[in-house]
């Protein structure tokens, strides 16, 4: 039985991220990325909102981060790498802090490191 979520991973989903480009090496990475969790026995959750204009972002990540206790609330590259939206970025942490206030909120660079991200940060 897989172990309950400890590890909340926030970030876009490469399949609804408008322009001309292939979302599908992204996507294999996060789920890669994810999978480490499993392998290490740490329960992890995703919220993956995309900026298709298709998620009220700030409702969606609201509502995973009250979901549960969290220890670690991951925020993706992409989220803060949003070029000319850096307030998209300051309202995602700003909504961990406000409803998981125990929560450390750790930083990937790649889908590949989020693993890394979390352990730095899990009690």
């Amino acid at each position: 039985m897989p172990s309950p979520p400890r590890v909340l991973v926030v970030g876009l989903d490469p399949h609804r991220v408008p322009g001309p480009w292939d979302p599908a090496p992204v996507a294999e990475a996060i789920e890669a990325g994810l999978a480490r969790f499993a392998e290490a026995g740490i329960g992890v959750e995703a919220c993956l909102v995309g900026l298709d204009g298709s998620d009220d972002v700030e409702a969606v990540v609201a509502e995973a981060v009250r979901s549960r206790p969290w220890e670690v609330v991951v925020v993706g590259a992409g989220l803060r790498d949003v070029e000319g939206r850096p307030e998209l970025f300051e309202r995602v942490v700003g909504l961990v802090r406000r409803h998981a206030p125990a929560a450390a909120v750790a930083l990937n660079t790649t889908p590949g490191d989020t693993f890394e991200a979390a352990a730095r940060l899990l009690r």
